[in-house]
């Protein structure tokens, strides 16, 4: 079914553009896209930003298992390491620390006119791209390839079927929901 949306890039423009404002635009609706929202995560405060990944979490989660079971998709995973959580763990806490923006809500704060996203975000992720390209082969020898994780995917580490681990992941994030909603945070 999807065979001719892969094969038609100038299709996957369209469809990747208008995927990314309806993200943008929900991201928005549901006010992570401001800086007092996700200070206030930080802050652990204000748990708007948990709700929201949460429950798309849990959406996405079970789409794509779904579209998967149907063949309809195929899965791209990659083997990663602890070199390369930790790095991007620590630049993407830094920058979201500093700024108050990760990438996805950066955009939408661009969206709807933020200067500081477009300043400090968008010329932010340009510079670290940047910087990141232009030191990759050492930092890929030096940091990101230490540690390689032995499998790719949860249910292969711990020889589940991948249905039972999203059946657990949901329960277990839709307890955080509710959780968070009876505790009024």
């Amino acid at each position: 079914m999807f065979t001719h949306i892969h094969n038609n890039q100038n299709l996957q423009k369209i469809i990747g553009l208008l995927i990314g404002i309806g993200f943008g635009f929900c991201l928005q609706k549901g006010g992570v896209t401001s800086y007092d929202t996700i200070i206030g995560q930080l802050l652990l405060t204000d748990f708007t930003v948990v709700k929201v990944m949460v429950s798309a979490m849990i959406v996405g989660m079970i789409g794509i298992h779904v579209m998967k079971s149907l063949n309809l998709i195929d899965f791209h995973t990659f083997k990663g390491s602890i070199g390369s959580s930790a790095i991007g763990g620590l630049i993407f806490g830094i920058g979201f620390a500093l700024l108050g923006y990760c990438p996805g809500t950066v955009a939408g704060a661009i969206g709807q006119g933020q200067m500081d996203a477009l300043l400090g975000g968008a010329v932010g992720i340009l510079i670290g791209t940047g910087l990141f390209a232009h030191f990759y082969p050492v930092i890929n020898e030096k940091i990101l390839s230490i540690g390689q994780f032995p499998v790719e995917t949860i249910p292969e580490f711990i020889h589940l079927p991948r249905w039972i681990v999203v059946l657990v992941c949901v329960i277990v994030l839709s307890g955080v929901l509710w959780f968070l909603q009876i505790q009024g945070l």
